[in-house]
Formats: C-alpha cells, sequence, structure tokens
C-alpha cells in the first residue's frame, strides 16, 4: 500500500526498511515525529532520493515538563506512584519530601537537559549541577559544574537527558 503515497509521518516504532523503501514508488519525504531517525534506512532512502527528515524539537518542552512532573511526584510520595496503589490500597503511611532548596542533578544538558534547568529553577538556594558542560554553558544554564561521582553523592533528585 505505501506504493500510492508521497509521504510518510513516522513514529520511532515504525521501521522505514529497505523492503518497505522498494515498495515505496511514489515516495519523496519521510518525516519523523520525534530526534533520532535511527529507524530508517538513510542510505536506501539517499539511494531512491527519499529526503528523510526529523522534528528534533517538537516535544522537547513536553518531555522536560514530564521529568519535572514526576520529580514532583516522587517528591510527594503521591501515592499513585506506589506499588501498592496498583493492588487497590492506599497507605496511610507514605511521606513526601519538598522540592525547594534541593539539589538536582542534570545529566545532559543538551535540548531536553537544558530545558529541565531553565524550568526547574525551585529555589536560589537549590543547586542543579551537572558533568561535562563548558564553563560558559554551565554559567548560561545557571548550572554548577560537577564531575559524575559528586553529582550522584550529592543530587537529590538527578534527571538523565542523554542520547
Amino acid at each position: 500500500m505505501i506504493g500510492a503515497y508521497d509521504g510518510l509521518a513516522i513514529r520511532s516504532a515504525t521501521k522505514v526498511t529497505a523492503d518497505v523503501l522498494a515498495a515505496a514508488t511514489n515516495l519523496k519525504v519521510v518525516g519523523r515525529a520525534g530526534i533520532g531517525v535511527d529507524n530508517v534506512d538513510i542510505p536506501e532512502a539517499s539511494k531512491k532520493g527519499v529526503i528523510v527528515m526529523n522534528t528534533p524539537f517538537g516535544n522537547s518542552i513536553t518531555t522536560a515538563e514530564h521529568a519535572i512532573a514526576m520529580m514532583f511526584a516522587l517528591a510527594s510520595a503521591d501515592p499513585r506512584s506506589q506499588p501498592p496503589d496498583q493492588a487497590g490500597k492506599w497507605p496511610k503511611n507514605v511521606h513526601g519530601v519538598e522540592v525547594t532548596g534541593k539539589t538536582l542533578g542534570l545529566i545532559g544538558a543538551g535540548n531536553i537537559g537544558s530545558i529541565v534547568a531553565a524550568r526547574a529553577g525551585l529555589a536560589e538556594e537549590g543547586r542543579r549541577f551537572r558533568p561535562f558542560p563548558t564553563p560558559g554553558r554551565a554559567v548560561e544554564l545557571g548550572v554548577e559544574k560537577a564531575d559524575l561521582d559528586t553529582l550522584l553523592a550529592q543530587a537529590d533528585f538527578i534527571t538523565l537527558h542523554t542520547p
């Protein structure tokens, strides 16, 4: 059925293999809704003159906000995130922690990690740090540079944003 189409919009689960491309006699473009294109046979698409593109920033804010939301859910010990709730029980002894003033460790401050850094300004006394930024990038993001061992030892929360 792919032979009738000029364009194909995909997500990560769709594999555009050499066999798919062979059947795609009219295909001109493959658009990936997301960051990577590792699910597309790029050399084969190139041979056929099919343009392959992605939308690397399409869901970045949503992903960053979800990471922050999960941090808050874990900090509050939201019973809905606890295994006993899965069994239909609502424990009364669940205690959370405040996020204010805590240290957030960022592993990866590219597109999504930098959004987390910018939006997770939970309190001025809280520290946010990540390994490996250039000194200028660390200042720009408002983070403190730290090696991975320091980050793991000192962070109250850690977010991971790497390929």
